[in-house]
């Protein structure tokens, strides 16, 4: 399975933030910037912070990309 943070770019987008605040809001580490910048797996504790700072449910977040079978 494969998934995509595509959602979280464009929520980013829209209210004008950068990965940059992203982590320093947030309080994310550059390693899982990193990661969710390349679609990698992070755990359901950087949805949840994620999910709460923005008041949104996961799917505004990441997007199932379907299975790499």
């Amino acid at each position: 399975m494969s998934f995509s943070y595509k959602p979280l770019w464009k929520l980013l987008l829209d209210q004008e933030l950068s990965k940059t605040d992203l982590k320093d809001t947030v309080g994310l580490s550059s390693a899982t910037i990193a990661k969710l910048g390349k679609d990698e797996y992070v755990s359901m504790q950087i949805i949840d912070r994620l999910c709460c700072h923005f008041q949104v449910q996961p799917s505004d977040i990441f997007e199932w990309k379907g299975s790499d079978k």
